[in-house]
């Protein structure tokens, strides 16, 4: 079967005032397992940053032990590179590099952009949470449940994740038939 494709004019190429025009869309919530993997994929990036800057540089300077009663200087170094990391590419991308590579972002629940209060509730508060102590870390799992697939954090900073809007093209396509009918 042979076919012949018209390409429908681009949406760039339109005359469209897009000031004047709002859109409503659809977005699907992000499930567990994509949030997951992205979220490995987020840790080697913390993990990596501080292995390849601060290691390094706290061992030259002989901090590396140094501690305050039962808190290492290192763990401290550790956890802030990874509340800046999250912090950061969720107030100004909306996501992080995992979230990136999965097509998925942050919104906010109520609002049309992500506050930074939002994002320190979020990504400071809400992942302290689930990392004091580890037992909390099953917090996490009730993403896989929920019917909006939130988490204890996403309910702190009022925001949920979803599915990056998928661009698409629309295609008028003709079909010819190569045979005649049989009749």
């Amino acid at each position: 079967m042979s076919e012949d494709i018209h390409n429908e004019e681009p949406i760039e190429n339109q005359d469209i005032n897009s000031s004047d025009m709002t859109e409503e869309i659809t977005i699907q919530y992000a499930g567990f397992w994509m949030r997951f993997w992205a979220y490995a994929i987020d840790s080697i990036v913390v993990w990596s940053i501080n292995g390849v800057l601060f290691v390094p540089l706290m061992a030259l300077t002989g901090v590396a032990n140094v501690t305050w009663g039962t808190i290492a200087l290192a763990a401290i170094v550790v956890s802030i590179v990874s509340f800046v990391y999250f912090s950061i590419m969720t107030k100004m991308l909306g996501q992080t590099l995992g979230k990136l590579i999965f097509g998925i972002k942050v919104y906010s629940y109520d609002k049309e952009e992500l506050t930074w209060l939002d994002v320190i509730f979020r990504e400071v508060v809400g992942r302290y949470l689930h990392q004091a102590l580890p037992i909390l870390f099953v917090l996490y799992t009730i993403v896989a449940f929920s019917p909006e697939k939130r988490g204890v954090h996403d309910r702190l900073g009022n925001t949920f994740v979803g599915l990056e809007p998928r661009r698409s093209k629309k295609m008028i396509v003709h079909h010819h038939p190569t045979q005649e009918p049989l009749t």
